[in-house]
């Protein structure tokens, strides 16, 4: 009996966080402690429907908080990473090096 073939990294993907606006936003807010609305809008140049939705996913999945307030003048959003937030992207994070891993193992002269 032969052992069963291991798992590929891509098999492991979370696609809650490898969808590229989920993952930019877990990875602005893994850099501070919270991010406001417009700040991840324009670092990650999203619409501000586009953002929202995602952000929802986010909160919905338990990877991000949000917190309303004002600054004085205006209604503003802040967006914070939970700690289930930082292991996905931790996770997530580990399976792109295992496939940049394998990728740098595989020679592209040898038809692989």
């Amino acid at each position: 009996m032969t052992a069963p073939e291991p798992r590929h990294p891509l098999a492991d993907l979370d696609e809650t966080v490898h969808q590229r606006a989920r993952l930019g936003i877990l990875a602005v807010l893994a850099e501070t402690r919270e991010a406001d609305f417009t700040h991840l809008k324009t670092a990650l140049g999203l619409t501000d429907g586009n953002l929202g939705r995602h952000l929802e996913v986010l909160v919905e999945s338990g990877h991000v908080t949000l917190r309303k307030g004002s600054d004085g003048r205006r209604r503003r959003t802040w967006v914070r990473i939970t700690a289930q937030g930082r292991q996905a992207l931790r996770s997530e994070v580990e399976l792109l090096r295992q496939l940049l891993h394998i990728a740098e193992l595989t020679d592209p002269g040898s038809g692989a």
